[in-house]
């Protein structure tokens, strides 16, 4: 039964972690999370890698600066160090799960799921596909029915829906959106296999 209400936020919290430690495990392991058998996954992380790990190696560099300045009060100074050591766990691991959690095709299924790191998982069914293109966006203005889903502050695929599809945010507010813009390592393939799929062609 899934937490509704004020009790919610623990549970997604709690949730959050797991997935998190799940993924750097899947990441490890050189496998992804739930990839259809006969689905074809299109990654979106290789645009941000470099982004993620200087940042982890940015913090590496202030845990060792504060263990340094707190040297002479031990119980801050592993209170710190517990705090730095989980940082650079969350920035590797949010890294983790956007490379074990691509954009997933099923044509089987007919459906397009399409993913950010733990934070966002819309399925849209093929038949819903207004138009799919290349499109490169380094702005993003928020707007009703619209979802932004930036990787390096860009994105290079637009998806228009004929009807809406619900997306619930980390917090579990609903909303409907009609227009989906992602971004894909390899966007042209993505586009011309989500083509493929709507005109019921097998995906290479």
């Amino acid at each position: 039964m899934r937490a509704t209400g004020p009790a919610a936020f623990p549970y997604r919290l709690a949730r959050h972690e797991l997935r998190l430690w799940a993924s750097l495990w899947l990441w490890a392991a050189r496998r992804t999370h739930d990839s259809a058998a006969g689905g074809a996954a299109f990654g979106y992380a290789r645009g941000q890698g470099a982004m993620m790990f200087g940042l982890a190696f940015v913090c590496v560099v202030e845990s060792v600066t504060m263990s340094v300045l707190l040297r002479d009060w031990p119980a801050a100074h592993h209170v710190v160090l517990v705090l730095d050591v989980y940082t650079v766990v969350m920035v590797v691991g949010l890294h983790a799960a956007s490379v074990v959690r691509p954009h997933v095709l099923d044509a089987a299924a007919g459906t397009l799921r399409v993913r950010q790191a733990l934070h966002v998982d819309v399925r849209i069914p093929l038949e819903r596909i207004a138009s799919v293109r290349r499109e490169l966006r380094t702005t993003h203005t928020p707007a009703d029915g619209e979802l932004d889903l930036a990787v390096g502050s860009q994105t290079s695929v637009t998806v228009e829906l004929t009807e809406p599809v619900a997306h619930l945010s980390f917090f579990g507010r609903r909303r409907e959106v009609r227009v989906v813009r992602c971004h894909a390592d390899d966007p042209g393939a993505f586009v011309r296999a989500v083509e493929l799929a709507r005109e019921g062609h097998a995906v290479p």
